[in-house]
């Protein structure tokens, strides 16, 4: 008896020695299926004989084996689903290049002379609409009446003083005030024309008057 003990201690020792070979840890095991296959098939092989492997304890790790197979399987398929959301977005992104699109933000492209930016007013306001060039200078600055609701601007690049400023990046602000002289807060809306998506960024960018917007950003896609 006391040889039959010795060798299952010996037996064991020589499957943990093996185990340790194959670099096994429990880390290793929760996310590699084929190292849980290997596990479970060593220990198989090196219980005692005198002392098997508990019933009970031998179902729970066959549970834990078919987890371990499924977590794996849906892995694959949520990677799948991530490789066809990329492939959507990448078709969806080329196919807004050369449209007009309107996206959130205050500074658009003057382009031929000719620069658009929308704005919603929550209620009537008087206001004052300035423009500045890409340095913060002021190219021009006005005073407007606006109504409630969704309105546009347009500026045809000529500052106050009559002089065309060139082409660019022209950022707009407005500071309005209701008849009780409340402060209004009105956001702004810049329009132009995608010029082209960089797919090396994901997701992808767009390239809108010299700014980067992702899909999401666009409000709207205007008609030539």
């Amino acid at each position: 008896m006391a040889s039959s003990i010795t060798s299952a201690t010996s037996t064991a020792a020589s499957s943990n020695s093996s185990l340790s070979g194959l670099g096994l840890d429990q880390q290793t095991i929760a996310g590699n299926f084929q190292t849980f296959l290997t596990l479970l098939t060593t220990q198989l092989q090196n219980q005692n004989p005198l002392d098997p492997l508990d019933t009970n304890q031998f179902t729970q790790q066959l549970v834990q084996f078919a987890q371990v197979e499924q977590q794996l399987r849906s892995n694959d398929q949520l990677a799948t689903l991530v490789s066809l959301q990329k492939t959507t977005q990448t078709t969806q992104a080329l196919s807004f290049v050369g449209q007009t699109v309107v996206v959130d933000g205050s500074t658009a492209q003057l382009t031929n002379g000719q620069a658009t930016w929308s704005f919603t007013s929550p209620k009537p306001a008087t206001a004052t609409i300035t423009i500045k060039d890409s340095t913060g200078q002021v190219a021009y600055s006005g005073s407007y009446t606006l109504q409630s609701g969704p309105q546009n601007f347009q500026w045809d690049g000529k500052g106050n003083d009559a002089k065309q400023w060139p082409d660019g990046a022209y950022t707009m602000s407005i500071t309005a005030k209701d008849a009780s002289g409340q402060s209004v807060a009105i956001p702004t809306e810049a329009q132009g024309v995608v010029d082209s998506v960089d797919l090396t960024q994901n997701p992808p960018l767009l390239s809108i008057g010299g700014q980067t917007y992702t899909i999401d950003k666009i409000k709207r896609v205007v008609r030539s």
